[in-house]
């Protein structure tokens, strides 16, 4: 079986062959008076240089291109979307049936994916993480045993995990891939991967055509209100996925700015303050773990600490009235004591140890 068979064997059987919305914008057609959309003939009069009159590109050619090359791989093998929600959303839609095929999620962990199974009627199959006392790690034994007889279609594996901080090695996602392969896709979550001294699962992609992998340029490359998200997986499925998405998904100013700031100097840039952020990290990690009330920092190869106390609401509100606001984590499976800190610049990770510290902690 061919590689692309593969893994359009997993689509809807309705929607193996959906040709879906064909757009003014999707016709290689030339001109110099365009008259096939119905848009404006003038431009809005704040848009000065009669820009955003026009539709956008709905796969920016130039943008592919370089996210293609940043993340080692094909034009043809990238889609781009609105952040990583979108993929998340048109892998659910375009490989669940409603009802029958289920989603694997690996709890405490990301909550868009069980928000786009219950909007699909997905079935929610959950494998929480381990705490082993150091870390909590995916247990991945017991998420291939799960897929299988839970009839999952889509498998969640994100790295390094949110909140959790940790990472899957490569060679374990592999091993998932392999003991699912025709049964379901693996979705590899490299959201936070600047941060991470692990390689991508990308490169998993030429042998294995059931992986998928997320990335985003809302985190290290500081573009989050920009909403650029691109999903990484067979030529084949991201056609389909092409197909399956809205006619106009990236506006035009947003990918500008986002090729703009994935120049070569921009890069190196942004590399030197990712450097700058694992520092950060490894330093605020330790400061926090001998503060009064602090009862584990987990290890961390996001950009965040998941942190759990003696007392969280009074760490949180502690943290609040210093004017630090942080992520409460205490409804989530496993952290009815945990809150998760974002690695900010050295004068806000000072301020999250000087409101921590002043705390008056019982004892």
């Amino acid at each position: 079986m061919s590689a692309a068979s593969s893994v359009m064997a997993l689509v809807r059987p309705d929607l193996q062959a959906f040709a879906g919305y064909s757009s003014a914008r999707s016709s290689a057609l030339v001109g110099d008076v365009w008259l096939n959309a119905n848009e404006s003939a003038w431009a809005n009069p704040a848009d000065s240089e009669g820009r955003a009159r026009r539709y956008p590109d709905p796969q920016p050619a130039a943008l592919r291109a370089r996210l293609a090359d940043l993340y080692k791989c094909t034009p043809e093998q990238l889609l781009i979307g609105r952040g990583s929600d979108e993929a998340i959303d048109l892998l659910v839609r375009a490989l669940c049936e409603p009802g029958r095929d289920a989603v694997l999620v690996t709890p405490p962990v990301f909550g868009m994916y069980a928000v786009c199974a219950r909007l699909q009627n997905a079935p929610l199959l959950e494998v929480p993480l381990r705490d082993d006392g150091e870390a909590l790690n995916a247990d991945l034994d017991a998420v291939i045993a799960t897929a299988l007889a839970g009839n999952a279609k889509l498998v969640f594996l994100c790295s390094p995990s949110n909140p959790a901080g940790s990472t899957i090695a490569l060679d374990q996602i592999e091993r998932v891939a392999r003991a699912l392969q025709g049964r379901a896709l693996v979705v590899v979550d490299e959201a936070y991967a600047e941060y991470a001294a692990l390689p991508s699962a990308v490169s998993l992609l030429a042998t294995h055509d059931n992986v998928a992998v997320l990335r985003t340029l809302s985190k290290a490359h500081a573009l989050a209100a920009a909403r650029i998200g691109s999903l990484i997986a067979a030529p084949a499925l991201i056609a389909l996925l092409r197909r399956c998405q809205a006619p106009y998904p990236i506006p035009g100013p947003c990918a500008d700015l986002a090729l703009a700031g994935l120049s070569d100097s921009n890069l190196q840039l942004t590399a030197s303050r990712v450097e700058r952020i694992k520092a950060e990290r490894s330093r605020l990690q330790l400061a926090l773990a001998v503060l009064p009330g602090v009862l584990r920092v987990y290890p961390s190869q996001g950009n965040y600490l998941l942190v759990r106390f003696a007392d969280a609401q009074q760490a949180f509100d502690a943290l609040l009235d210093a004017g630090v606001v942080v992520r409460d984590q205490r409804a989530a499976p496993q952290l009815h004591d945990a809150l998760r800190i974002t690695v900010g610049s050295t004068l806000e990770n000072d301020r999250v140890l000087s409101a921590l510290a002043a705390r008056r902690v019982a004892a």
